[in-house]
């Protein structure tokens, strides 16, 4: 750990700062950082997009420390990966995996077909996307989870065709719980490749990485930005949503143990530097409490450094009751909200925008990350206003299908000629009306 100490989040009076203050206190920290990511990131997908397999060779040996032979994994490597590995481990990913495929399946939409009116039948098909590109993190922490939050819900899906890419270790190979992970997931194409670099291959195709329809997965600040540049671009790719640096807000009331808050708040600090934790609650004791644990938990992290420089965008916010934190948080829509209140469900109501929720002192955030059965691929930076976690539904497409009878054409015919004279589409009203006459005439 670095001998600088480190400087933790202060104690604010949120009534006691003007508006322009507590925008400034709720500002992301890569909001400034913004114009200069885009320039990055658009320089390296032009490279990509360029030079193909070299640029992701050249841009990997500069990035990740590796040389590349082969950028997509072998066959055989999902079972030597899965060998190397502890038991205990395995049966971990296994049974994390059974409780996120039953909380897919249970949310999962179906195919549906009503008559609208007589001879008017209307449904609507669901088909899975049919290649879809996953990106799962592993620079300074891999994360064999997302393997699993990822491919389960694109399995279920009935996509085509799943690839992923992740980040080579600096001898060139995938972290074996990353390749595992993928193999119980149903995911069989990995590539080696990360960054911006890795997004803009599924985007536009390589020689070896093929092009994607829909990109999926959470990332740094820079991978974040290749994905909305490429979702912007005709010839790019849809996205699941921006899912960025990670994220959490604690609202909590006297009751609450001032050693959880603080553990939950450094569980996001040590994703990175760039990750923002905040604590609100109507205990200002409390709050100096989360203060003091903050730097005496931070002190035993393996990584401290990271989750130091994270603490110096977070805070502890004093507000005058509940509501005024609810309020709070859904002007903020955190990736992440935990509720340790004494009797969270009844404020469940108040919750207006969030990626996902946890109610009570004995559910950490660390859970959704892994094995409660819900999917940790969330919206970030205050996108959970508008945006959604990942789920099956995130893989598919919904197709609406109509089968009109003449009977059927007879019955609503004459609203659709009305509506479309009123609009001035003359040619929909003889579309529908030719058919009409031809019904006469017969």
């Amino acid at each position: 750990m670095s001998t600088t100490a480190p400087v933790l989040p202060q104690v604010v009076d949120w009534d006691g700062i003007d508006a322009d203050a507590r925008r400034m206190l709720l500002r992301r920290p890569t909001a400034s950082l913004a114009a200069a990511l885009d320039t990055a990131v658009r320089r390296t997908i032009a490279q990509v997009r360029a030079d193909g397999d070299g640029a992701l060779r050249a841009l990997t040996r500069r990035y990740d420390h590796a040389e590349l032979d082969a950028i997509e994994v072998d066959a055989g490597a999902f079972a030597v990966a899965r060998a190397a590995l502890p038991e205990d481990l395995v049966a971990a990913l296994e049974e994390a995996a059974g409780r996120i495929e039953a909380w897919h399946r249970a949310g999962m939409a179906g195919d549906f077909e009503i008559e609208t009116a007589p001879g008017v039948r209307c449904g609507r098909m669901l088909r899975g996307i049919r290649r879809v590109g996953l990106y799962i993190p592993a620079g300074s922490a891999p994360l064999p989870s997302t393997a699993l939050m990822l491919g389960i819900p694109a399995r279920l899906a009935g996509c085509e065709e799943i690839v992923a890419c992740t980040p080579p270790r600096p001898d060139g190979s995938v972290d074996p719980a990353v390749l595992a992970a993928c193999a119980i997931a149903g995911v069989r194409r990995v590539f080696r490749i990360g960054g911006a670099q890795a997004i803009a291959a599924m985007a536009y195709g390589t020689a070896s990485v093929p092009r994607c329809d829909k990109l999926f997965g959470p990332g740094n600040a820079y991978v974040t930005a290749a994905k909305q540049v490429v979702a912007q671009d005709a010839d790019g790719a849809a996205i699941d949503m921006p899912a960025g640096p990670s994220e959490v807000l604690v609202i909590a009331d006297a009751g609450a143990r001032a050693d959880f808050i603080a553990a939950d708040l450094l569980s996001q600090a040590e994703h990175g530097p760039d990750s923002q934790t905040i604590a609100i609650s109507d205990d200002r004791g409390l709050l100096e409490r989360v203060a003091g644990e903050l730097g005496r938990q931070l002190a035993a992290l393996p990584r401290a450094d990271i989750a130091a420089r994270a603490l110096e965008a977070s805070r502890l916010l004093h507000v005058a009751d509940l509501e005024q934190a609810f309020a709070i948080s859904n002007d903020y829509a955190p990736e992440h909200l935990i509720l340790q209140l004494r009797a969270p469900e009844p404020w469940l109501d108040r919750v207006r925008a969030a990626g996902s929720v946890f109610c009570g002192d004995h559910a950490p955030e660390a859970l959704g990350d892994y094995c409660s059965g819900t999917n940790h691929v969330l919206p970030t930076a205050g996108h959970a206003r508008a945006l959604s976690g990942v789920s099956v539904a995130s893989f598919q497409t919904a197709i609406s299908v109509q089968h009109v009878s003449a009977a059927g054409l007879r019955a609503i015919g004459p609203c659709a000629l009305r509506i479309a004279q009123a609009e001035g589409l003359d040619a929909h009203a003889r579309a529908v009306s030719v058919r009409l006459d031809a019904e006469v005439e017969a």
